[in-house]
């Protein structure tokens, strides 16, 4: 693979990086409207939901062929960071 070659893709995972940058503001602003309609603190963490999450993210990732690995620590790193998210916004009813 030429360095040219190189350029070339990392131009493309840079243009894919903005597409996922407005993925996660989109995401933000789901977080925020679930954040409101909870009404205590103690509501943030989810284990039930978050389990599932991670089921189905594993199941998908088979599916669509993507190592199974990289989706689950993209997705528990993922939520560990809106969980951190949410207790730095929760405003007291």
């Amino acid at each position: 693979m030429t360095n040219n070659n190189i350029i070339k893709l990392r131009k493309k995972l840079d243009k894919l990086d903005d597409v996922l940058l407005n993925i996660i503001k989109k995401r933000t602003l789901y977080v925020d409207q679930v954040l409101k309609n909870k009404k205590f603190k103690k509501n943030i963490v989810d284990k039930k939901r978050i389990k599932i999450i991670l089921q189905n993210i594993k199941k998908k990732s088979k599916k669509k062929k993507i190592d199974p690995k990289i989706t689950s620590r993209i997705w528990i790193s993922m939520i560990k960071a809106f969980i951190e998210y949410e207790y730095r916004n929760f405003k007291k009813k």
